[in-house]
């Protein structure tokens, strides 16, 4: 409308309006014809397909968890149709899974939508309608997709090739080494952890208390001093990527 109102407005008042029929007036837009009702009448009538409005009515909220939400005002019943408030309006509560499916397919497969993720398919579901599991549903939906999965690019790094572990040649080459947490007070020092090496030529283990608060300083000195006196040197020490073990 703007744009013919800018287009009249060269010919002042010298102008005459003469009505055209919409088959020749074939550059007005859809926004500026007179809406036609949708009753049989009309050439274009699209029937609504029943359990479409059995899905927003009123036929499955005889449950403990409907009928303690509605007493506490969270939903609101109009001409049969039950509605969720939100804080200034409210939405369709469905309780129908085919009527939900079909939502959840226009609202994330559709052209319109173009497979938009979680959080989009999310927010376009917030603005018409709710459901108990709402967001538990609408993910599980968006990982299922087909399409999204296969047109979605892997991120990060590859995942590294698994590299066999050499075996050792003698006793204490190589060593398993983890920590054991959350024990009950014990020793003249009251120890909580135990830290526990396994050798992996002879599977001797070796447990040292200790406590979970100690530092990598405080770890090393006491392999050294209560292990490797009496093994000699490591070449290899397996483990988890414990900051103790990966700091300097």
């Amino acid at each position: 409308m703007l744009r013919w109102q800018i287009a009249i407005q060269e010919f002042g008042g010298n102008m005459t309006i003469v009505h055209k029929c919409g088959n020749i007036h074939k550059n007005a837009d859809g926004l500026s014809r007179w809406a036609l009702a949708n009753t049989p009448e009309n050439k274009a009538w699209v029937p609504q397909e029943e359990h479409h409005i059995e899905g927003i009515c009123v036929t499955e909220i005889g449950t403990e968890f409907f009928n303690h939400a509605y007493d506490e005002g969270r939903f609101h019943l109009l001409d049969g149709i039950l509605y969720h408030r939100k804080t200034h309006t409210y939405v369709l509560a469905l309780t129908d899974r085919t009527l939900i499916n079909t939502i959840l397919h226009e609202c994330h497969d559709s052209v319109a939508s173009g497979h938009l993720s979680e959080d989009s398919t999310l927010e376009g579901l917030k603005i018409c309608s709710w459901w108990p599991n709402r967001k538990k549903d609408v993910a599980e939906y968006c990982q299922t997709c087909d399409r999204c999965q296969n047109a979605n690019r892997a991120t990060g790094k590859k995942i590294g090739m698994m590299i066999q572990i050499q075996e050792p040649k003698s006793p204490w080459e190589i060593v398993h080494m983890d920590w054991v947490t959350a024990l009950p007070p014990g020793g003249d020092r009251s120890y909580k952890a135990c830290l526990v090496l396994v050798d992996r030529y002879s599977k001797n283990p070796l447990l040292l208390p200790c406590h979970k608060d100690d530092t990598a300083m405080d770890t090393a000195i006491m392999i050294w001093n209560k292990v490797i006196s009496h093994t000699g040197l490591f070449q290899n020490i397996i483990s988890d990527r414990d900051p103790k073990f990966t700091s300097e």
